[in-house]
């Protein structure tokens, strides 16, 4: 059997830096042709970064794309690199009238090979998600070719992400070629306990495909996305090959047996009409290489817990976030709490304790032990912190209003915002938003003051998951001879706004463990009133929450952008109307 060296670059592309992500694919090129590889893959759109969003409808971003493509054939071939068929995503246009009545020039989430100095085969993608964060029939027209390029003496098929995750299309078809080798490039983002899943999808594509199946996967962060990474290579009776890790820049290389390329070409539609594909076979190398030894047996990288996951992923979202946007900094208001005590360690992981700056804005309401909180993690972490007392703003402002019960209560919160936001007009730090996912449903923050931010690192992990990961952090740094980062007391005590004497946030609100599981039934699973009360919960209870969402949408839309980790965020995945009469029966 023909023998190819097969290199799978999981890497962090941004969003618009054609110049940047080009000079990586180059560098990651070096490297793999460097280490024998045959064959070299990158991420979907890598060239451009992903998703792109309506940038694909401006049409001089999609011509420098595909500028951008061919000058980075040119270059590789220029540094020597020619001789190694490279795969890459980039972001294209149609040449022709789309059979959907679309106009010529459309664009497409695209890939190219590219081969001594050319671009020798293109094509976009087949199956375009519409869902959750998803919107590409908006942009993109779909592909419909069967692409498949022959190297070493090997036919390998290709895909771009949905292809994989959607029945039919180019998966069956790859059997229907006779391809020894099917590579799908993807940009698909991180939710908790998506590698399992993705496991058993490319598992299964593999045995349909009836071959070796390689998934080459983009990390890093782009906007409120994450990508975990977690390439992998099964062979055709889906048992894994090879896997990276995850949240990790790396390159995958393994060496592969594979069945050689039939004498004729796949050619027409043959076998493929159903899915209305035509194969575009293009040859690079039609004889294989001669016999070399193994140095790639595929390693197997070791999985995170889910905590870690988790953890992970919001250390990744908000390190991209502030790098890609030029920030140097962060700021974070500390009130000795839960909320905002693991968005410190987060930001202290994500960009080192000396880039990170904590406030604490004491009111009269302001425990000493809160006080002491937020003073016990800054010198647990090595961030640095200042106390800004917030008495005679608010005393001068109740002189003029006489505020009283909620409106009182709120005016502190809006102080502290407008502090935070004065600090980081002035010295430059962006401003971190420590509100999590339960408090966002239903309600329990306040505009302007508490909301105030430019990223919220834990927008989409509800009350009772910040609690597992403070102390799977802390147990962490125990485990590692480490100062837990997070005070003990600010895990242990009952979550306060610290607005009034003695508030505790169970005056306003269910318990968490309670209040969270309706929460997903509701939000995340989209479960209706009746069907939530059907699993056990309190009609009053049900019907009492389900208000509480509802009426907080406005709030919601006001919201900073947040690290999402979960398989229906507030954001882009959930999309309701403000102005909304219809409420849930129980």
């Amino acid at each position: 059997m023909p023998q190819l060296r097969l290199a799978l670059n999981q890497i962090d592309a941004t969003v618009g830096d054609l110049a940047g992500n080009a000079d990586a694919v180059v560098r990651r090129t070096r490297h793999a042709a460097d280490r024998g590889a045959h064959f070299v893959a990158f991420p979907e759109m890598v060239l451009t970064g992903y998703p792109v969003e309506d940038l694909a409808l401006r049409s001089s971003f999609v011509e420098a794309s595909r500028a951008a493509l061919h000058a980075l054939a040119g270059r590789l071939a220029a540094e020597g690199l020619g001789d190694t068929p490279v795969l890459v995503g980039y972001l294209d246009r149609s040449d022709e009238r789309h059979r959907y009545g679309l106009p010529a020039g459309s664009p497409e989430d695209a890939a190219a090979v590219l081969h001594r100095g050319e671009v020798v085969l293109t094509f976009a993608k087949h199956h375009l998600p519409n869902y959750g964060v998803f919107d590409e029939f908006r942009y993109f027209v779909p592909g419909d070719t069967m692409p498949v390029v022959r190297v070493a003496g090997v036919d390998i098929a290709l895909a771009i992400c949905e292809d994989l995750w959607q029945e039919g299309g180019r998966v069956p078809s790859a059997r229907t070629v006779g391809a020894g080798l099917l590579v799908t490039v993807n940009a698909s983002p991180y939710e908790l306990n998506k590698d399992d899943t993705r496991l058993e999808l490319v598992r299964k594509r593999a045995q349909e495909a009836g071959c070796t199946t390689a998934y080459v996967a983009m990390t890093g962060g782009q906007d409120e996305l994450v990508y975990d990474g977690d390439s992998i290579v099964v062979d055709e009776r889906g048992e894994v090959v090879a896997r990276a890790a995850q949240f990790t820049e790396e390159c995958l290389l393994v060496d592969l047996d594979l069945p050689a390329a039939p004498a004729e070409p796949p050619a027409g539609l043959a076998g493929l009409a159903d899915d209305g594909l035509r194969v575009e076979h293009v040859t690079l190398s039609a004889e294989p290489v001669a016999p070399y030894p193994r140095r790639y047996a595929g390693t197997v990288a070791g999985r995170l817990s889910d905590a870690e996951e988790m953890y992970t992923a919001l250390v990744t979202g908000l390190r991209a976030y502030v790098a890609k946007n030029g920030f140097g900094s962060v700021l974070v208001g500390l009130s000795g709490g839960i909320d905002s005590s693991l968005v410190a360690a987060v930001a202290c992981d994500a960009l080192g304790a000396e880039h990170v700056y904590g406030v604490s804005m004491p009111s009269r309401y302001s425990s000493q032990h809160s006080r002491d909180d937020a003073a016990e993690l800054a010198r647990r972490t090595g961030l640095h912190l200042r106390s800004v007392p917030i008495g005679p703003m608010f005393d001068a402002y109740m002189a003029s209003l006489g505020l009283t019960g909620l409106a009182e209560e709120n005016l502190q919160s809006r102080l502290r915002g407008t502090l935070l936001m004065a600090v980081s007009n002035q010295e430059g730090p962006l401003v971190l938003a420590p509100g999590n996912k339960s408090e966002l449903a239903v309600g329990y923050s306040t505009l302007y003051g508490d909301s105030v931010g430019a990223y919220g690192p834990i927008k989409d992990v509800y009350k009772s998951a910040v609690f597992r990961l403070a102390k799977w952090r802390n147990e962490v740094a125990a485990g590692r001879g480490e100062v837990p980062p997070i005070p003990a007391n600010s895990i242990a005590k009952p979550p306060s706004a610290e607005l009034r004497p003695d508030q505790v946030d169970t005056d306003s609100l269910p318990e968490y463990d309670v209040l969270d599981a309706i929460l997903e039934l509701y939000v995340d699973r989209d479960l209706g009133g009746a069907e939530i009360v059907a699993r056990g919960y309190e009609p009053e209870l049900v019907e009492r929450v389900l208000r509480m969402v509802d009426a907080a949408e406005y709030k919601r839309r006001q919201y900073p952008p947040g690290t999402k980790i979960s398989p229906k965020g507030f954001g882009k995945d959930r999309r309701l109307p403000i102005t909304n009469r219809w409420r849930e029966r129980v």
